[in-house]
């Protein structure tokens, strides 16, 4: 795919090269995500959730509802503050992928 070699240093990553876990042996609920500084994490949503809130990478509060398990969030977040599971949370539920 000629279209996408460049200098890959340079770009805007559209992959994920690391990944944290934001459950209860994670990072939930801290006030900010580790490495999150200059830019946000992508979430990826293991197990059904209720609703996730989240601040946004802006600064904003976000509150996102009825998410099905497996979905990946294309939403740069800071911090995961609350998060309620259709189950009891589990680690790796809730991924933040850099």
């Amino acid at each position: 795919m000629k279209s996408v070699q460049s200098d890959l240093a340079n770009e805007v990553r559209v992959f994920a090269h690391d990944a944290i876990n934001l459950t209860p042996g994670g990072n939930l609920t801290t006030t900010t995500i580790t490495g999150t500084e200059r830019r946000g994490v992508c979430l990826y949503i293991g197990a059904a959730m209720t609703s996730i809130t989240v601040t946004m990478e802006s600064g904003t509060p976000a509150t996102f509802k009825g998410i099905a398990a497996g979905s990946f969030l294309p939403i740069l977040v800071t911090a995961v503050t609350a998060a309620t599971g259709a189950a009891a949370l589990a680690d790796s539920d809730i991924l933040g992928l850099y």
